[in-house]
């Protein structure tokens, strides 16, 4: 399947977070992103150096502006394994970043962006990206090659809006 490109309309899918109370939920992509500016941005690996001290971070750190320029929603995306990973990351992270699992990797599968790290023991992941998403339709597709993080960043998000 080719990559998810500007002008496409994001497939649906149901991913899963914890929520506030500490319960799991399921929630599909488009019940986020319907009538949303939303950034959809993707981590191969949580807890991994690039990821964990330079990907989300930003995204954090950027949120305030990144909202103030009309962005509803930050979603984060991983293939973790385990909800307990996923929620491990979650709740050290402030909540400006919601983080979904894609533990089998289906809706990365679904935009055409998964990675087989097999051969390094790590399955299918996601490559990293970051999608500008407007009513479904992309606006601005941010997308990496191999392991590398030089154009997904929340300021490469910041220059697209």
């Amino acid at each position: 399947m080719a990559p998810v490109a500007v002008g496409d309309v994001i497939p649906d899918g149901t991913l899963s977070y914890f929520d506030e109370q500490d319960q799991l939920q399921s929630v599909s992509i488009h019940s986020l992103a319907a009538g949303k500016k939303v950034i959809l941005f993707a981590v191969p690996g949580a807890f991994t150096p690039t990821c964990s001290l330079k990907h989300v971070p930003g995204f954090i750190e950027k949120a305030g502006e990144l909202k103030s320029k009309g962005v509803d929603e930050i979603l984060c995306i991983s293939e973790v394994k385990s909800f307990d990973v996923s929620y491990a990351y979650y709740i050290e992270e402030p909540r400006h970043v919601k983080f979904l699992a894609d533990g089998s990797a289906t809706y990365t599968r679904a935009l055409g962006l998964e990675l087989d790290l097999s051969e390094k023991g790590l399955g299918i992941r996601s490559r990293r990206f970051a999608l500008l998403v407007e009513d479904l339709k992309v606006k601005a597709a941010n997308i990496e090659s191999g392991g590398e993080f030089t154009v997904s960043s929340a300021e490469d998000i910041l220059k697209a809006l």
